[in-house]
């Protein structure tokens, strides 16, 4: 009777590929080949190394020399980080010095199964024979050499094992697997061969090398900022953008594709259709995870990813921005965060946004379907990419924020900042969308009584109000809007929306009759809790008296420009005389909005107005103001001495803040530190002391959050200069 065999799983590449295709690079591989290894046409036993006069003794990456020269010595990693297209050195110690019949290579593998054709294992010659990167020698005392070895600058991105292989007898001998000589090689904005490569050297400090940055909110004519730690140096970062490649599946062999490490990393910072790194939830529910508005910075939430494989929650559009932008720069690519205030988000993918208004002037809040967020973070990415005309090269958008699929996944871009700006929407990625996002028109239609929609008013120059970005080498926010666009109303911009509708996308051409009438909103910037005061400013130009029917809707609204909660409605009606303006004042008081506040904190003013043949409407969103932390560093400012750093609030706010969270960071200094309170009555002050040790010398922000049930966002920072 014959023995049963065991059933072997079926191996579902067979058939399709000689062998699966290799998918990640951080797995530990023990061994990748036996330490001798005979020449295929030679008859040695290749179990059996014969004993040769050549080995190696020692490998030193030499770190400090190469970090150095490759601008990699803050990444806070045990192993050599270098960038591709720049010469790096190994030392190699043999044991005899080096003669003229020897010979050797280097071998750099990553990723399960490599091969030479694939760019997977790289062989590195020092003689006559070729290899896949350029080695020489670079000095040679007895037998210690050091060797110069330069990647190409197309050569793939990640985490690479080293062996030095010796020719002795019939084949190659092997140093043993040492994880100690595992190397990082990244993109290389220094080299002009790569794509992503900067000429300004400040420019490649900014969007490469600095580990903090400010991301600006709230909303056109009241713009705010709050500081953001990247992080990509910190412990373990590295490792975790490099584990995002590696739970998207992406083939090893295509990390060296600049654009298609970008889709791909701007499919996986969100969660939507791949258990990406950050859940985005936009509905003031944060139960179950953390507030979006409660991170300092992307190091907790790639730890957390990379520690779990679960997604994060909870993240908003500068979340997704703010941890996409630490991906880049910790790979190389020289990567920013940019705002659009007033961006578009139109669902029927034209250039028109419509707002909808019932016969009595009041929103149509369930039939408008497009929004107008108050502003949008997206990343751009410097590439001089191959696949566009040359004057498409340069800042590319790339957008985290889960909006639209492109090609099956919520991913955006790249799509060219300068193609967005001349219309010519033909090139790829998803630029008609960004298009939109900075040009739409916003179209008013009445509705009548049988559902009827007449368009009134078209305003051409809301959305895409400003665009900003944080300076090179300063704190300050630098208006890009005319990378985008060219002035509203110009010939340029003209010619602009011309090309765009030839590409297809579709403007609005109403007409609408001439109003003799206008109205405006005013209104003061206010702290939380203030009493806002308004002033509706009507404006008759016309030979006649209006009679106006006027309503004013109040409304807490997401940054999203979705409503969150009517608090208030007042109609009232007055004449307007002819060639005259009349004013409506009215006092909002704290007390109407703050029970509905939550994390918003944004306030919503709609002002319409009608006689018998006109209908004006105007829109105010007035972003709150909050208080802010103070923060005080004390101790040594060098590294591995003891510093402190105390924040304090005093709630000078007329309420008690409940279930109050405190969080603190730096970089290169502070670990992620978290302090909670149950409540904190009004006058009262609270203070919190945390000591740390700077790992690293330089320039550091340290900043603090405090986010609580009733107020969000309340931040403090201050700047530290630490020696070595």
């Amino acid at each position: 009777m014959m023995a049963s065999q065991e059933t072997k799983p079926p191996r579902p590449y067979r058939g399709r590929y000689r062998k699966p295709l290799a998918t990640t690079n951080l797995d530990e591989i023990e061994e990748d080949f036996p330490e001798f290894e005979a020449f295929d046409n030679d008859l040695t036993p290749r179990a059996v190394a014969p004993d040769g006069d050549l080995s190696v003794n020692g490998v030193d990456m030499m770190l400090q020399s190469n970090s150095q020269k490759h601008f990699t010595k803050n990444y806070e990693v045990s192993n050599l980080v270098v960038r591709r297209g720049q010469e790096f050195t190994v030392r190699v110690t043999f044991s005899r010095p080096l003669t003229q019949g020897d010979d050797f290579q280097l071998e750099f593998l990553i990723g399960a199964e490599p091969t030479v054709n694939k760019g997977s294992m790289v062989v590195v010659t020092f003689g006559s024979r070729p290899g896949s990167w350029a080695g020489r020698i670079l000095d040679q005392q007895g037998p210690s050499v050091v060797l110069g070895v330069t990647a190409t600058a197309r050569a793939i991105v990640g985490k690479f094992r080293t062996y030095v292989a010796v020719v002795v007898g019939g084949g190659m001998k092997r140093t043993k697997r040492n994880p100690e000589t595992d190397m990082y090689l990244l993109f290389n904005a220094w080299c002009p061969e790569d794509p992503v490569y900067l000429f300004n050297a400040g420019e490649r400090g900014e969007y490469v090398l600095n580990d903090y940055g400010v991301i600006y909110q709230g909303s056109a004519g009241a713009v705010v900022h709050r500081e953001w730690i990247y992080g990509q140096f910190e412990r373990g970062i590295l490792d975790a953008c490099i584990s995002i490649l590696d739970a998207s599946r992406m083939p090893i062999h295509d990390r060296g594709d600049v654009i298609k490490v970008v889709r791909k990393g701007s499919a996986m910072v969100n969660s939507q259709d791949d258990n990406g790194v950050l859940v985005g939830n936009w509905s003031d529910d944060y139960s179950l995870g953390q507030s979006p508005t409660s991170w300092t910075g992307s190091v907790q939430i790639l730890l957390q990813y990379a520690n779990t494989g679960v997604s994060v929650s909870f993240a908003q559009c500068w979340v997704f921005a703010g941890v996409f932008n630490t991906f880049l720069r910790a790979i190389g690519i020289p990567a920013r965060v940019i705002t659009n205030f007033n961006s578009a988000h139109d669902n029927t993918g034209n250039l028109k946004t419509d707002l909808i208004f019932n016969p009595d002037g009041t929103p149509d809040e369930r039939n408008t379907r497009d929004s107008i967020w108050n502003y949008h973070c997206w990343n751009e990415v410097w590439i001089a990419r191959d696949d566009v005309p040359p004057a498409f090269m340069g800042w590319q958008v790339v957008d985290a924020t889960p909006q639209e699929t492109s090609d099956g996944h919520f991913r955006c871009g790249p799509a060219s900042v300068n193609a967005i700006k001349e219309g010519i929407l033909c090139h790829p990625f998803d630029s008609g969308f960004v298009f939109a996002e900075v040009n739409s028109d916003v179209v008013f239609h009445k509705k009548d009584k049988f559902g009827t929609l007449t368009p009134y008013r078209v305003e051409k120059t809301i959305i895409g109000t400003a665009i900003y970005t944080k300076a090179v080498g300063a704190n300050q926010p630098s208006d890009i809007t005319q990378t985008y666009k060219y002035q509203e109303g110009s010939r340029e911009d003209e010619a602009t929306m011309k090309r765009a509708e030839e590409y297809g996308c579709e403007r609005d051409h109403s007409e609408v009759s001439h109003n003799t009438m206008t109205v405006d909103v005013e209104a003061k910037q206010i702290m939380v809790g203030e009493d806002v005061d308004l002033k509706m400013i009507f404006s008759n130009n016309g030979a006649e008296d209006e009679l106006v029917q006027a309503n004013l809707a109040c409304s807490i609204i997401f940054y999203t420009g979705v409503t969150s909660t009517h608090f208030k409605e007042h109609s009232f009606t007055f004449t307007v005389p002819a060639n005259e303006i009349k004013t409506e004042a009215l006092t909002i008081k704290a007390g109407d909005y703050m029970p509905h506040l939550g994390s918003q904190v944004s306030l919503h003013f709609i002002v319409t107005g009608k006689s018998d043949d006109q209908s004006v409407t105007a829109i105010k969103v007035l972003t709150l103001q909050k208080p802010q932390l103070s923060l005080r560093v004390s101790g040594t400012p060098s590294v591995w001495q003891w510093m402190f750093l105390t924040v304090t609030y005093t709630n000078n706010l007329s309420f008690t803040l409940k279930n109050v969270t405190m969080m603190m960071e730096g970089t290169g200094t502070l670990r992620y530190r978290q302090k909670k309170y149950s409540s904190i009555l009004p006058r009262a002050t609270v203070s919190w002391t945390e000591s740390f040790q700077p790992q690293r010398p330089g320039n550091s922000i340290l900043m603090a959050v405090m986010d609580c049930d009733n107020l969000s966002q309340v931040i403090g920072s201050t700047y530290v200069t630490v020696r070595g």
